[in-house]
């Protein structure tokens, strides 16, 4: 998946990663893959939007009995390079650097009242045509309005701390809320809540309760936009997914809202 033009005379790398709109580092990321494993990927993908309580057993026999001889191992080696495990309680989950500070769950029993007073975060894989990128979100659980998102063609850092700057300039949450993977556990990711005086909440191992609202949020940007595209390129993906995340906020009305959009629920209680 060739994302620039390393010839460009005109252009820079730089410069091509910031029209891209990814993080320069991962411009140089260039997995290899064939045929074979993207069509594995991508039915890993979507049984897993299904089910994410299956892990890499279950998986596997989904696919064989789907025609697929595929082993365990290698659904386990996709899944983590996904960035997909299964969601219920077992003894490893998304594990931080063994370096990074890991911040105990903070909403058990809380009563969630008021825009801005639980934002959640969280990674999914977005499939290409010839490839893939990873998403991360923002999102602001009493209303559900995606607060900033950001597409990655690697699972480095950077583009988690982009989005935290920019969610950050839109408002200073109380609690911040994420699984324990490395890029949350982060001392840089750390560091930049910490200097909002925002509380940091780390998912516990039940983790499908604990992040059901972005769970929820990533299953409706993968029926109703992903899947329904085959994006060539990481621009096409970028502008396809922003379409979408706006009308997500500002058009799609939600039943639990009392069909009221995100953006409405959002702003008309963050001016309050």
């Amino acid at each position: 998946m060739e994302l620039v033009d390393r010839a460009d005379p005109d252009l820079s790398i730089s410069k091509q990663a910031e029209l891209l709109g990814v993080a320069r580092s991962s411009i140089y990321y260039q997995p290899k893959v064939d045929d074979y494993q993207l069509e594995l990927m991508k039915l890993i993908d979507e049984q897993y939007t299904k089910t994410p309580y299956f892990g890499s057993r279950k998986m596997a026999a989904i696919l064989n009995e789907g025609g697929y001889q595929v082993g365990r191992r290698r659904i386990q080696r996709l899944m983590r390079l996904m960035g997909l495990e299964a969601i219920y309680p077992k003894p490893n989950l998304s594990k931080p650097h063994p370096e990074h500070k890991v911040y105990p769950y903070l909403l058990r029993n809380l009563k969630i009242s008021r825009s801005n007073q639980v934002w959640g975060t969280d990674i999914t894989y977005i499939r290409m045509y010839k490839g893939w990128l990873y998403l991360v979100a923002i999102l602001d659980w009493f209303s559900r309005y995606v607060v900033s998102w950001e597409l990655s063609t690697s699972m480095e850092v950077d583009f988690c701390l982009s989005a935290i700057d920019k969610a950050l300039a839109v408002a200073t949450p109380e609690i911040v809320n994420s699984d324990q993977g490395s890029q949350f556990t982060s001392l840089i990711f750390l560091a930049k809540l910490q200097e909002a005086n925002v509380k940091s909440s780390m998912d516990g191992r039940g983790r499908a309760l604990d992040n059901i609202f972005t769970e929820r949020l990533w299953r409706s940007v993968k029926y109703e936009e992903v899947y329904l595209k085959d994006y060539q390129t990481v621009q096409e993906a970028k502008e396809n997914i922003s379409n979408y995340l706006t009308f997500y906020n500002q058009e799609r009305p939600h039943q639990s809202l009392g069909y009221k959009t995100p953006g409405k629920v959002y702003w008309g209680e963050a001016k309050r």
